[in-house]
């Protein structure tokens, strides 16, 4: 196959190039570090399979990954990520993309088997990930499925954490509609004060802890 690589991380690019050309023979065609990078690069050379860090510096992967499909509407996509939470989850469910790696837990063996799996038509989810999958269309109370859209949103500013006021003037809201809705909120998710509520965007990733460190390469 020929293989696009959109990954910010050099070390770990570097990696995955030598996972895709070294040990499984395919053609790495294009490289790129960041989302606009990515929106250039990948169209002219034309991949069979993207592999896509959804956390990149200058844009967010899933809008990189859309505006990628409209230009081409055929691609397959491996995403991988130094985070798997409810929310990133749910996110790659919704991408309809053809594999998932968590860069934090999986190994270059594991990588291996998900490019092979995708070259064969196939898809591959490590088992982690179903289970929670599984786990998630069990529960009638998660997140995705009680809160609106614009819920999520304001949820996850909260876990910033951003006052009602700092969250009306950057939704162009009122601050006592943005109230209305953070009691709501909470209400529906049976939480019980504000720093319930940003602990909890934080727990499901609605909201992304500071980064203090570099994500290592993958084992072997």
């Amino acid at each position: 196959m020929k293989i696009a690589i959109v990954e910010d991380e050099r070390l770990f690019r570097d990696v995955l190039r030598k996972a895709c050309t070294a040990d499984l023979g395919h053609e790495v065609v294009g490289e790129a570090g960041t989302g606009r990078e990515a929106l250039l690069v990948v169209p002219s050379a034309v991949p069979d399979l993207l592999i896509l860090d959804i956390h990149l510096p200058d844009m967010d992967g899933f809008e990189v990954l859309r505006t990628l499909r409209r230009k081409r509407a055929l691609i397959r996509t491996l995403v991988i990520s130094s985070y798997f939470d409810e929310y990133t989850l749910c996110r790659i469910e919704h991408a309809a993309v053809q594999g998932f790696i968590d860069k934090s837990t999986n190994t270059v063996a594991e990588l291996n088997l998900a490019i092979a799996a995708i070259e064969g038509g196939s898809t591959y989810f490590p088992k982690p990930f179903t289970e929670a999958r599984r786990a998630h269309s069990r529960n009638p109370v998660a997140f995705d499925k009680v809160l609106t859209d614009r819920e999520q949103t304001i949820l996850s500013l909260v876990g910033e954490p951003l006052s009602d006021a700092e969250i009306a003037a950057q939704l162009k809201l009122s601050p006592e509609t943005v109230e209305k809705h953070r009691f709501n909120i909470m209400r529906k998710l049976g939480l019980r004060s504000r720093a319930e509520s940003a602990r909890f965007a934080r727990r499901c990733g609605l909201t992304r802890p500071p980064v203090s460190h570099r994500t290592r390469p993958l084992p072997g």
